[in-house]
């Protein structure tokens, strides 16, 4: 018998839900607001709501947005020769904070995952495929670059990507480029996993 009121333990069970959080961060996380006198716990809420009755995806990249069409696929200053795939929009969050890329996304909503019963059907390849069609409407060359993460997951999504595209690629109408993987500044190579090594081997250069 649980000695918490069931309006209290419900929300512990949702913060419980969250990625990365425990029962007992979920715990603190509820008494912080129970403790609150600053309406906290209305301001969340509120700002939950706003979030679920506004944000959709984009329906160019699938990124979240507040519009139909994001700010980065309505920018005349992005590129359209250039099309980064990524798995999940944090992902486009994490390109856009480094301030080094200047083309445009198209987020899969996720890699191909057998294990975890996610195949290529779950995810926006044909929407992808509508996409590149579409910039290659303007462009005379599309650069696809693929920034799956570098599991066996996200390389075996990133084959699914260059074969979807073999026929543009034979055809010389795009090209497909892989984001650079291997050892980070600072790494030892005694801690560096077989797959780590393999990719730093591959992407050696000149000096």
């Amino acid at each position: 018998m649980s000695v918490l009121p069931k309006s209290v333990q419900k929300v512990i069970d949702e913060f419980s839900r969250l990625p990365g959080v425990g029962p007992k961060s979920a715990s603190r996380m509820t008494y912080h607001y129970l403790r609150s006198s600053n309406m906290d716990a209305t301001k969340l809420a509120e700002a939950l709501l706003a979030m679920e009755s506004n944000v959709k995806n984009c329906k160019k990249c699938f990124n979240v947005s507040e519009r139909e069409e994001c700010e980065i696929c309505g920018s005349v200053l992005r590129k359209n020769s250039k099309l980064c795939i990524v798995e999940e929009p944090l992902d486009v969050v994490a390109f856009e904070d480094s301030g080094v890329y200047d083309g445009v996304y198209f987020v899969l909503g996720g890699v191909i995952s057998p294990a975890e019963g996610v195949g290529a059907e779950e995810l926006r390849f044909d929407e992808l495929k509508k996409r590149v069609v579409e910039l290659l409407e303007s462009e005379e060359l599309l650069e696809v670059i693929i920034a799956t993460n570098p599991s066996l997951e996200g390389e075996a999504t990133a084959s699914y990507v260059i074969d979807l595209f073999k026929n543009f690629l034979k055809e010389g109408r795009i090209r497909i480029t892989r984001l650079a993987m291997g050892l980070p500044t600072g790494a030892d190579l005694e801690y560096a996993d077989r797959l780590t090594l393999k990719k730093a081997l591959e992407g050696r250069r000149d000096i």
